[in-house]
């Protein structure tokens, strides 16, 4: 038989190949349609039914860089809750942290204005250089702005502070008109704060009586320093040439508050409404010392309003999602309603529409 008469060897099927491509290409659709869900889900979650501008507050020569967020109900003027930061260089949004807080205060009827600390996002200056005083009177400041713009209700201006704006908010109020407060893990006393603090962390950690003994030993040192107004070189020095994280700023803030205490303070606040938020699990501040001593103060005629959440951490997210990175940053991306404590954000809600209540029946 000749070669060209020869019968030619059947090709291999090529419906393999074929089904092999179709899969891939279906594999590479579903991972893009699952990938715009997902982008999709995050915007929806993490857009706020307030309108948010930037705005800039004039202060002692220089300017404050903040975000006013407004409700969107179609009224012409709001009540407004000023937020007072607690430590740490935190900027007007507190990396958006803030925002479900605010939507809070906006279906209550409330618009927020918060700004960057000095030094932060661009602001000028540094907030290491102020005293608790320089951070009550930058918030004097902004409610005095506020109460000039015609679209905020000046009888309705109160404040929210966390942590250390404990310090600051009876400060502010003694300075300033506020309506309402709503304090957050307030400390009394900063030197009973850092020692509560610091055994609390101890005993988190597991720490061996050795180690707690020699961890309060050089809390005791730097106290004793501290209160003979020593300088950051002869900290260092004391310390045997070890700052273990402490800075000449940091140093210089610490030396300028270190004798705070609300106590005397929060006499300012007898009367206004207050909201206190307590967490269950706070391993920065002593709740217990921080009740006793705002019942003490301010439990007369009924205007304290305390609530504990009992999963809650020191910023009062839960403490289940608090304790891993990975859980704070997905649920930040998919449901960051859902870093709070539960009722955190709608007992904020119902405590401002109550003030309203209030408002409408008084004489």
């Amino acid at each position: 038989m000749s070669p060209k008469t020869q019968p030619r060897r059947p090709r291999r099927p090529r419906q393999p190949r074929q089904r092999g491509l179709r899969i891939a290409v279906w594999s590479l659709v579903t991972v893009l349609v699952v990938a715009v869900g997902l982008v999709g889900v995050v915007l929806w979650q993490n857009s706020y039914d307030m309108d948010e501008q930037r705005v800039t507050i004039r202060h002692g020569g220089h300017s404050l860089n903040g975000v006013l967020a407004i409700p969107k109900d179609g009224r012409k003027r709001h009540g407004l809750v000023v937020y007072l930061h607690g430590d740490g260089p935190v900027d007007a949004t507190h990396d958006d942290g803030y925002k479900p807080l605010w939507e809070a205060n906006a279906k209550a009827g409330y618009a927020a204005l918060s700004w960057d600390k000095p030094g932060v996002a661009g602001a000028p200056g540094n907030w290491l250089d102020q005293s608790m005083d320089d951070r009550a009177a930058e918030a004097a400041a902004a409610v005095a702005w506020a109460r000039a713009r015609p679209d905020i209700d000046g009888d309705r201006i109160g404040l929210w502070g966390a942590s250390q704006a404990g310090w600051v908010l009876p400060k502010v109020a003694a300075k300033a008109p506020v309506r309402f407060v709503i304090a957050v893990s307030p400390a009394i006393n900063w030197l009973r704060q850092g020692r509560h603090h610091l055994l609390a962390q101890l005993r988190a950690d597991g720490a061996s009586a050795a180690r707690t003994k020699a961890a309060i030993a050089k809390s005791d040192t730097t106290r004793r320093l501290l209160a003979r107004h020593a300088t950051f070189e002869e900290y260092v020095k004391t310390m045997r040439g070890d700052p273990d994280g402490m800075t000449a700023d940091r140093w210089g803030f610490i030396s300028k508050n270190y004798t705070a205490d609300a106590t005397e303070d929060l006499r300012a606040l007898r009367g206004i409404p207050v909201l206190l938020a307590l967490a269950g699990h706070d391993i920065n501040v002593d709740t217990a010392d921080t009740e006793r001593i705002y019942r003490d103060v301010l439990d007369t005629g009924g205007a304290l309003t305390v609530r504990r959440y009992p999963d809650a951490s020191h910023s009062l997210l839960r403490q289940s999602i608090e304790q891993s990175d990975v859980k704070i940053t997905l649920t930040a991306l998919f449901s960051p309603r859902s870093l709070f404590a539960d009722g955190f954000l709608d007992d904020q809600r119902q405590f401002l529409k109550d003030l309203g209540r209030r408002r409408n029946t008084t004489p």
